[in-house]
């Protein structure tokens, strides 16, 4: 029988767990089975340097975690296999497209399942979750579609400016050269 406070303990991870969850736009729940320490290394840096928490927990807790956060189409991937959780706040493309690059390169390291915005999502999903622009991208892209009208108009303004100096550098060479 465990003591009070290791249950506590694990009551304060649950929580602690379910709030991550809550608070995350996006998640991934992957099998990290068969990666080895210095993949997983390079993995976790990259998860950390686009703002993503990345942990591993136990399944048994872990379903506790994601029935306290309302994930409850969670629940069955977490019944076997090694689980981890990566979850982010801002960015909810990031963990599907770092996690999935992973999965691509090592043949044992499986995404299972995902969420976004509160909506359960499959493998699939994750796949085409992983595949949009991440949300810098997208922005660039929209001030660039913004900008090309300006950049146009600048164009325009100045070939008529420039028609004009021709004219009139053209007028001063004719009456200069009688």
């Amino acid at each position: 029988m465990p003591s009070v406070k290791v249950l506590e303990e694990k009551k304060q991870m649950v929580a602690d767990v379910a709030g991550k969850l809550k608070k995350a736009s996006a998640g991934v729940l992957v099998d990290y089975q068969g990666i080895n320490v210095e993949q997983d290394t390079k993995m976790r840096k990259e998860l950390r340097e686009a703002g993503v928490d990345y942990f591993v927990f136990k399944n048994t807790l872990s379903r506790l975690a994601v029935k306290d956060a309302g994930f409850d189409g969670l629940l069955p991937v977490l019944e076997k296999g090694m689980t981890a959780i990566a979850v982010s706040e801002n960015d909810p493309v990031a963990p599907a497209k770092i996690l999935a690059s992973y999965a691509d390169k090592i043949e044992t390291f499986n995404i299972k399942a995902g969420f976004v915005d509160g909506m359960v999502i499959d493998v699939g999903g994750v796949s085409q979750l992983a595949t949009l622009p991440s949300k810098e991208e997208l922005v660039a892209k929209v001030l660039g579609s913004l900008q090309a009208p300006i950049y146009g108009l600048v164009n325009v303004l100045n070939g008529n400016l420039r028609g004009l100096a021709c004219v009139l550098q053209a007028i001063h060479d004719k009456k200069a050269a009688e």
